[in-house]
């Protein structure tokens, strides 16, 4: 039988820490974070700042199960997790006074998912 979903050992690790932290929290949040970055690399996340500035609200934790691109600007601070950064999106995190951190960073912040917005 062939394995099935992501290669990268360290998306597999962070998968089943968030399936575990679903269960042990009753943080349903975790586990549709789990189940996105089970997608095929082809159908994985990418967002742009821009989108980030629209939906999010200012103080809020940002999840995106993928990568951050830089396009578009942040004016809010905001906490954004995500399982990659762009080099712009980075720098333009840091200028906006904003936080990125890991998916498993975010989790160990706040293990019950309270407040997280997931944004695809």
């Amino acid at each position: 039988m062939r394995r099935t979903g992501p290669t990268n050992i360290i998306m597999r690790m962070l998968i089943t820490q968030l399936r575990k932290a679903s269960r042990t929290y009753n943080a349903p949040v975790w586990r549709a974070v789990a189940d996105l970055l089970e997608r095929p690399r082809r159908r994985r996340v990418e967002v742009n700042l821009s989108k980030i500035n629209r939906y999010a609200n200012e103080g809020e934790m940002v999840v995106v199960p993928g990568k951050v691109l830089g396009a578009g600007r942040l004016d809010k601070k905001v906490t954004i997790a995500a399982f990659g950064f762009s080099r712009t999106a980075l720098e333009k995190i840091k200028a906006s006074g904003s936080r990125a951190i890991t998916i498993s960073d975010a989790l160990k912040e706040n293990p019950r998912g309270r407040g997280v917005r997931i944004i695809i």
